[in-house]
């Protein structure tokens, strides 16, 4: 039986992994010098349970540390049962399902490790956590290998590409490129086509690239932020610029949404 600890004092310096959650610039520097992660909700508590990854405590309402008693059953890390107003004062926001976790921080794979994949999302700057965590989703969803991440791009491990990701972050591999400038020609030395994403005037519709695909090829396909799209120095590097025709006078869609349409036209 896991430890349960009945919590009824908001500085109860047990609570500290679960502070001012909302506070995006505190929680990166501190859950990077501390190691750790935060997973929202249930269903994500338990896909990283399932994946493989320690925790560190429980923040659970009552009634989920009865929903969650199958899975806390073998964990060595305490519950902390908390009332609802408690973990709104500690985390700073309205914790409507009730349920959080801390976890170990583990870095999985590096770009190496994804060189043999088939299909990649690359992501370029992106620092929104909640495009992030869908782009991972997508690409977990319609079959893709692996996501890589340019230097500056969003935390998936943040509570907010957790959440959004609904735990893909914990099944789909992904890393984060060593150089902004050069990895580039490290995917297209292992074989990969890069395909890059972009409002040009010389650009290629998406559907007739996919129908040039050739069964077994593999494509990496860049993905730039909402405001400036892909920097001048990735677009150079590519092999091909694509677009996603569009109706109604509307020339682009959010680079998640975007993502997902790539991802089910290209996939594998």
């Amino acid at each position: 039986m896991p430890t349960i600890v009945d919590i009824s004092d908001p500085a109860d310096p047990r609570l500290n992994d679960y502070v001012s959650l909302r506070d995006t610039s505190l929680r990166q520097s501190m859950e990077a010098a501390e190691g750790l992660f935060i997973a929202e909700g249930d269903k994500v508590i338990r896909r990283a349970l399932e994946a493989g990854y320690q925790p560190r405590s429980f923040l659970l309402a009552p009634r989920w540390v009865d929903e969650l008693s199958d899975v806390l059953e073998g964990c060595e890390a305490e519950v902390y049962r908390v009332d609802f107003a408690l973990a709104e004062q500690v985390t700073g926001f309205h914790v409507h399902r009730g349920a959080l976790a801390s976890f170990e921080r583990q870095t999985r794979h590096r770009l190496d490790d994804l060189m043999e994949a088939q299909r990649l999302v690359v992501v370029e700057d992106i620092v929104d956590h909640t495009n992030v965590g869908a782009i991972l989703r997508s690409a977990a969803g319609l079959g893709w290998d692996g996501v890589l991440l340019s230097p500056r791009a969003a935390d998936p491990l943040y509570r907010r590409s957790v959440k959004t990701s609904m735990g893909a972050v914990f099944s789909l591999p992904w890393a984060r490129m060593d150089s902004w400038s050069d990895d580039l020609d490290r995917l297209r030395a292992a074989g990969f086509t890069i395909v890059a994403l972009a409002l040009r005037e010389d650009s290629t519709s998406l559907d007739e690239l996919a129908a040039r695909v050739a069964p077994g090829q593999k494509l990496a396909v860049l993905m730039g932020t909402e405001g400036q799209g892909l920097s001048e120095h990735w677009l150079a590097q590519a092999d091909a610029v694509v677009r996603i025709p569009m109706g109604h006078g509307v020339d682009s869609l959010n680079v998640a949404a975007a993502t997902a349409v790539v991802c089910y036209v290209l996939r594998p």
